[in-house]
């Protein structure tokens, strides 16, 4: 929906379209522009080809993991990490005992190589990486290190290259906003770290940086103004008065967050989809209620007493929480991409955490530091290597759209949505039957998911005589979501092929594209249901037009205008143009080569081209008749 049918990132030059991204169902870039940019760069740069989107998704995951590092490299050296993150300096600990490629100076960088390292890898950061539509998490986790990072070099400059540094900081929460609303805690968490790491207060904080922070807070009118533009519920996707009530939402979110923290520390079963349940008892999530409120009490308490600690608990919950505290998120209650920034804090912690009692356990011998060192180091090398399986294992789920959701229904066999997912897969696989059975089993499990309904129609209207059942399914669909332009389209799909329904066909495509008006599949098809009326095909030539201004590397779309102008008094070389734009689209469409080759025919000096044309249609398609008998009319006819 955000990619293969999303018009506006087809236009990378109309950079106003681009930076309006459609808030129809199911879109994933509704108010984040950046994002839709993005797409709309990948989309200039290779079309639909998926390895142009991966190879940038894993580019700003690498970008990101670099950024980390070097937060995490001129954390660890600051004033106030050793204390936690080494311990007491053993005695005698000089070069000679620990050994050049351990010197004291050297442990900060390595520590940060392996958090950064052990982030990246890991299984949980997936979702993030791989799924393509959620690089919407990856660039705002990139945005949102490189603001901190650029204040931490801010904070230690001077002069101009302070002033840089902290324009870059702004500049990197401005875009951040502008790519996730989660980036909306960034200015919080760099007054926290201003406060624990720089200046030690916050009141320091504000003196010293002050106007920095006026600036950094600033970009928060940018957050507004795109929730309030994309009409504040991210096109019916997140939001109050969804259907969710905030406190059923908030216990759910006590089951999520500590499934988060355990999926950190052991990432398995990985879920790509949990469905949009949610808790409604406090009952039903005491024992994870109870577990979330000791950990908040304690990161609380640690920022009073351990400020470092309560650093890293903050950096947990406050990211977390705009998408897992009350305001319900109803199209996803729980997802793994919601840790990808905050998994940090959890691997900071462990491998620092390692390296304090690494650090005790050698106190008052350099030679035994060094050695425990050495053997963390390498523990800590092994334990990347066993991620990097797991994340190669996890990526051969997302080989395929059928095999990611049959891992799914297989680990969540109580998801709805789920199973009408896979039901997908399997009627694009043509495997209907299976994709029948997956839809009646979302609807035992929710009889209220419109979608559901949709694609069982769908999969209904394809089979002989079920035509009335196809029919029941799409109403059924429309009584729980009436506004939805996908069933009023699919319904209209049904319509024209039903005998004598052509003008209920024509009202469900106009109905689809009054709601969404770049549809421009529901343009296309009402241009064919119009042009079946003798009296409306200028109305059918609009249609096609404006199919062609969404998206103009509709081939189909071409091809069905062409033949329109082909009626048309006089239009004969605008049909022929038509056709050409197709055929470059897709080289290998016979009816279009067809039609070209007859209506070249009648062209002065032009049935060379209809004969290459007509050979074409014989190579593609041996056993077409029309084609071969035009062919050997020509050839009979001498020159």
């Amino acid at each position: 929906m955000s990619i293969v049918d999303n018009p506006s990132i087809r236009h990378l030059g109309a950079i106003g379209r681009v930076l309006s991204p459609p808030a129809s169902e199911g879109s994933s870039v509704a108010g984040r522009p950046l994002v839709n940019l993005s797409l709309a760069v990948n989309y200039a740069w290779g079309g639909l080809d998926v390895r142009g989107y991966h190879t940038v998704n894993l580019v700003i995951h690498v970008l990101a993991a670099l950024t980390l590092f070097g937060i995490v490299r001129r954390t660890l050296v600051r004033s106030l990490m050793p204390a936690f993150a080494f311990g007491p300096v053993p005695v005698g600990s000089g070069e000679n005992e620990i050994g050049s490629a351990l010197r004291a100076d050297r442990v900060p960088l390595l520590l940060a190589f392996f958090v950064a390292l052990l982030w990246t890898l890991h299984p949980l950061q997936t979702e993030s990486v791989t799924f393509v539509v959620q690089r919407t998490e990856s660039l705002m986790g990139l945005f949102y290190l490189l603001t901190l990072y650029g204040f931490i070099r801010y904070a230690d400059g001077r002069a101009f290259t302070a002033i840089a540094w902290a324009a870059l900081s702004i500049m990197a929460c401005l875009l951040g906003m502008a790519t996730k609303e989660v980036m909306v805690s960034a200015p919080l968490l760099v007054g926290l770290y201003d406060r624990t790491f720089v200046a030690g207060s916050f009141r320091a904080a504000w003196v010293r940086h002050g106007r920095y922070f006026t600036g950094l807070a600033a970009t928060w009118l940018m957050l507004g103004y795109l929730v309030v533009h994309a009409g504040g519920s991210r096109a019916g996707a997140a939001g109050f008065g969804l259907g969710v009530s905030s406190w059923s939402y908030a216990l759910t979110q006590c089951r999520a967050l500590m499934l988060y923290l355990k999926l950190a520390v052991w990432p398995h079963p990985l879920v790509v989809d949990y469905g949009t349940g949610v808790d409604k008892h406090l009952g039903a999530v005491a024992p994870q209620t109870v577990a979330l409120a000791l950990l908040l009490a304690g990161t609380a308490i640690a920022l009073w007493r351990r400020p470092v600690l309560g650093f890293l608990g903050a950096w947990f919950f406050v990211i977390l929480a705009p998408s897992s505290s009350v305001v319900p998120l109803v199209t996803q209650t729980m997802a793994e991409h919601r840790m990808y920034l905050p998994l940090a804090a959890v691997v900071a912690l462990a491998v620092c955490g390692g390296h304090a009692l690494v650090t005790r356990m050698g106190c008052g011998s350099g030679e035994t530091y060094a050695n425990a060192l050495r053997c963390y180091l390498a523990a800590l090398l092994a334990l990347s290597i066993g991620l990097g399986i797991l994340t190669a294992q996890r990526n051969a789920d997302y080989r395929s759209t059928l095999a990611i959701w049959s891992d799914t229904v297989a680990k969540r066999p109580g998801n709805a949505r789920a199973h009408s997912d896979l039901g997908e897969a399997l009627m694009s696989a043509g495997r209907i039957q299976e994709a029948i059975a997956q839809f009646e089993e979302g609807l035992r499990l929710n009889p209220d998911y419109a979608e559901t309904h949709n694609n069982l129609g769908n999969a209904l209207s394809g089979l002989p005589g079920r035509s009335n059942d196809a029919i029941a399914e799409f109403q059924a669909a429309l009584r729980l979501k009436p506004d939805s332009a996908v069933v009023h389209f699919n319904l209209g799909n049904l319509w024209l092929n039903t005998p004598g329904r052509l003008n209920d066909a024509i009202a469900e495509y106009e109905k689809a594209v009054r709601l969404n008006p770049e549809y421009a599949a529901a343009h296309n098809n009402l241009g064919g249901a119009l042009s079946g009326l003798p009296d409306r095909l200028n109305d059918a030539i609009a249609e096609y037009e404006e199919v062609l201004h969404l998206n103009p590397i509709f081939a189909e779309a071409h091809f069905n205008l062409g033949n329109l102008w082909l009626k048309m008094p006089g239009r004969t070389n605008d049909a022929i143009t038509q056709y050409e734009a197709t055929l470059r689209l897709k080289p290998d469409f016979v009816p279009a080569h067809l039609n070209l080759a007859i209506t070249l025919l009648d062209q002065p000096g032009r049935r060379d081209e209809a004969r290459a044309h007509l050979e074409e249609v014989l190579r593609l398609e041996p056993a077409n008749e029309t084609a071969r008998q035009i062919l050997s009319g020509i050839r009979a006819v001498r020159p």
